[in-house]
């Protein structure tokens, strides 16, 4: 009696690129929601502050609803939490370590590392983003504007965060990313335009802070959803250039160790 030749011999060999892109972004992922910290930076403090401001008058936000102000700002604060804030502090321990080394190793390029992690970013900015909105309209939130241009805002957005991000990860030590990013977090919650209007700073003070990232991306979404205005070209334009900037910096001094 014969015996048939087998049909399960291994294949040994790395899984196809894509599949080891959404597997790592999937990891990343499940991280990040499991961390309590990640949690309550980049959920719970839009959250509070939304409902908070939108609901006792603390600050001037001008005519109108306060969450119509509130809403977009405080959407550009989440983008601004998760791509730079989570991301920079996240990937600095991984550094510190070795674990960025480790995986730098295996089958999965260092490219595809950093795509998974921008995919684990998306992910979580959605999820920002649906719980934001449905919170904002359970207040009384009236958006206006056109859907393409706030997605335009919030990719360039993304990029400009994600890449100083990774720019500050990959060149501090763990602990002076963790003390730095908190830092900036703080300093462009208040002078971003996010939850004070920029007008209140001077007209030089305006100028200076209208070129930050966070205040581009914020009077970009407040111009579009607030006022109904078109595609914010100055806007796009100030995020471009800190997302060509930060993503061309961090890929040529992010240190891997």
């Amino acid at each position: 009696m014969t015996t048939a030749t087998g049909t399960y011999t291994p294949k040994p060999g790395a899984a196809p690129l894509p599949r080891m892109i959404a597997a790592q972004a999937a990891l990343e992922t499940r991280m990040l929601l499991r961390n309590g910290e990640q949690l309550l930076l980049t959920v719970v403090i839009p959250t509070l502050l939304l409902v908070l401001f939108s609901s006792v008058d603390i600050v001037d936000t001008g005519s109108g609803k306060a969450v119509d102000f509130l809403a977009p700002g405080i959407l550009a604060l989440a983008v601004m939490s998760t791509a730079f804030t989570g991301q920079a502090i996240a990937t600095g321990f991984e550094r510190r370590y070795g674990v960025l080394k480790r995986l730098a190793s295996s089958p999965l390029p260092r490219w595809g590392l950093m795509a998974a992690k921008t995919a684990s970013v998306l992910v979580t900015e959605i999820l920002q983003v649906i719980l934001l909105t449905a919170i904002a309209f359970a207040l009384g939130w009236s958006p206006h504007g056109n859907p393409l241009a706030v997605l335009l805002l919030l990719v360039l957005g993304t990029a400009a965060f994600s890449g100083l991000g990774l720019l500050m990860a990959g060149t501090l030590k763990a602990e002076a990313t963790l003390a730095a990013a908190n830092l900036v977090f703080l300093l462009l919650l208040v002078g971003g335009g996010v939850i004070v209007p920029l007008d209140r700073f001077g007209s030089t003070g305006q100028e200076i802070l209208g070129l930050l990232p966070i205040s581009a991306l914020s009077d970009g979404l407040r111009d579009v959803l607030q006022h109904g205005a078109g595609t914010p070209w100055r806007d796009l334009g100030i995020l471009a250039v800190w997302a060509v900037a930060g993503l061309g910096a961090a890929g040529r001094f992010f240190r891997w160790e």
